[in-house]
């Protein structure tokens, strides 16, 4: 009996995992499938970064036989995947919330909705800024009698690498919160290593973009500028946490004090 009780909760632990699962696939398909109609309209779209800085009778080309297809089928399975990040951030929460205390849960919670947030701003910030100067420097920098002709399916690889490295990458804050909150580090260690962090920032942005500095600056300048977003908001939270740990031990030396 007993073995079977201990076993139970597990159990039941398993089939909701497998039941949030489910509902994410589900979520997943559900907006893939209209997305997969006009999946070649989707690519269009992101292709105009590479297309408004191609030459003059230019285009892009599909090396592979399943290319034409495959490629934005792909993407629209991907766009599917990126529009119901917060439903899956949701399911998540849902499985996490009832094992977590409630100062805990007012704390992760919204932390799960920064995080999204940031993340779609770092894809945005990669499409609309970044991207339009990499591929200019890239196409301007081909040599003579060179003519670019993109592949559609290196092209689409290179692009998720650049939204998934600037979304990341704009989670900092987030980072930089959770490591003050779990007593990891604290702000003014991390106030001390920020010549660290700029130069560390640098050297990120100069492997996870194209190989010129505007692209470097404009992915190293945003993280820094989130460190010290982070700073400030980690001491936000922390000045309440210190006031109500100092008060019951003001309390405790009270009661101790001997009556006359």
């Amino acid at each position: 009996m007993n073995k079977s009780s201990a076993e139970l909760p597990f159990i039941a632990h398993l089939i909701e995992l497998r039941n949030r699962l489910l509902h994410i696939v589900l979520c997943i398909a559900f907006l893939a499938l209209p997305l997969s109609m006009y999946a070649n309209d989707i690519y269009a779209l992101m292709a105009q970064p590479l297309m408004a800085h191609l030459p003059q009778n230019s285009t892009m080309i599909a090396t592979n036989v399943t290319s034409p297809f495959m490629t934005p089928f792909k993407l629209s399975l991907l766009t599917a995947v990126f529009l119901s990040v917060p439903f899956i951030l949701y399911q998540f929460w849902g499985f996490l919330a009832p094992a977590l205390y409630k100062n805990e849960q007012r704390a992760i919670f919204p932390l799960l909705i920064a995080s999204t947030f940031l993340f779609y701003c770092g894809v945005a910030f990669a499409y609309f800024v970044v991207a339009p100067l990499a591929l200019a420097f890239f196409t301007s920098a081909a040599p003579n009698g060179v003519t670019v002709m993109t592949d559609i399916e290196a092209y689409l690889d290179f692009v998720l690498a650049l939204f998934f490295a600037f979304g990341i990458c704009f989670e900092v804050p987030i980072f930089t919160i959770v490591a003050v909150w779990s007593g990891f580090t604290t702000v003014e260690s991390l106030v001390e290593k920020r010549p660290y962090v700029i130069v560390g920032a640098f050297i990120i942005g100069m492997f996870l973009t194209p190989p010129d500095v505007i692209s470097q600056t404009l992915l190293a300048v945003p993280m820094w500028l989130l460190f010290e977003i982070g700073l400030v908001m980690a001491r936000l939270k922390m000045r309440p946490v210190k006031e109500v740990a100092i008060a019951p031990t003001k309390v405790k030396k009270r009661r101790m004090k001997p009556k006359p």
